[in-house]
């Protein structure tokens, strides 16, 4: 490891989730607040979990909880691992802004989600390094990121590497992550290390209700997590 990343604050794991009820997810995101979702269409998302695909059970969870974001917050959607590609490489950019960040624009989010299909791989960093550079550009102000994800960066890259190099220039984007049904240790650390590191937060989930739980808590996240990089030579 080339670096140690020190954290303190809150980080919250299913185990840690009470059972409730999933008509009222509270969602009270604030109205200047921009909002991307980087959702996961991997070909793994068409895996059954409890009966039900893994993406059926994030359309369902995002159809109850996108109608109640309030309408002036800006929001987007990001997809990735929609495509399949002629080469690995066409499959590892395979990460498309379906919806621009906007107010109002949940419906449009969930109608985008309806049309895509889980096929290719899993192109995480890519997806964060088009996010940053493309999708939030010329916004001003708290940025946040939610990604959701059912397994590790598999398109030879680092999703925490590149994190510990985002906040050397870049201290107002916090990446949020929401681990689905990932059991990989060395999967869950790297993508731990991207939502700590950006003073974001790290949410797993193995059932629908923790799904559900996991992405209201994080449009309500506040931020009390701080992360400092220490680098060893």
């Amino acid at each position: 490891m080339l670096a140690v990343i020190l954290f303190t604050g809150l980080c919250v794991f299913a185990s840690d989730y009470n059972v409730y009820n999933p008509q009222n997810y509270g969602v009270k995101s604030e109205p200047n607040e921009r909002i991307l979702f980087i959702m996961d269409f991997s070909n793994s998302m068409s895996e059954y979990l409890d009966g039900e695909r893994k993406v059926d059970l994030m359309l369902d969870t995002m159809a109850k909880i996108l109608p109640q974001i309030n309408p002036n917050t800006s929001v987007g959607l990001r997809v990735y691992g929609h495509k399949m590609g002629f080469t690995a490489m066409d499959a590892c950019r395979a990460s498309s802004l379906l919806v621009p960040i906007s107010p109002s624009s949940a419906s449009s989010v969930a109608g985008a989600l309806y049309k895509t299909k889980p096929r290719g791989m899993t192109p995480i960093t890519y997806s964060l390094k088009q996010a940053v550079k493309n999708d939030f550009l010329g916004f001003s102000g708290k940025k946040r990121i939610i990604l959701l994800t059912d397994g590790g960066e598999n398109c030879d890259e680092s999703p925490c590497e590149y994190a510990m190099e985002l906040i050397k220039i870049r201290k107002d984007i916090n990446i949020d992550v929401i681990a689905f049904n990932i059991n990989d240790e060395d999967d869950l650390e790297q993508l731990q290390c991207a939502a700590l590191v950006t003073s974001g937060k790290f949410y797993t989930a193995n059932t629908a209700a923790e799904l559900a739980k996991s992405i209201s808590n994080s449009i309500n996240a506040k931020k009390d997590v701080e992360a400092k990089i220490i680098t060893n030579y």
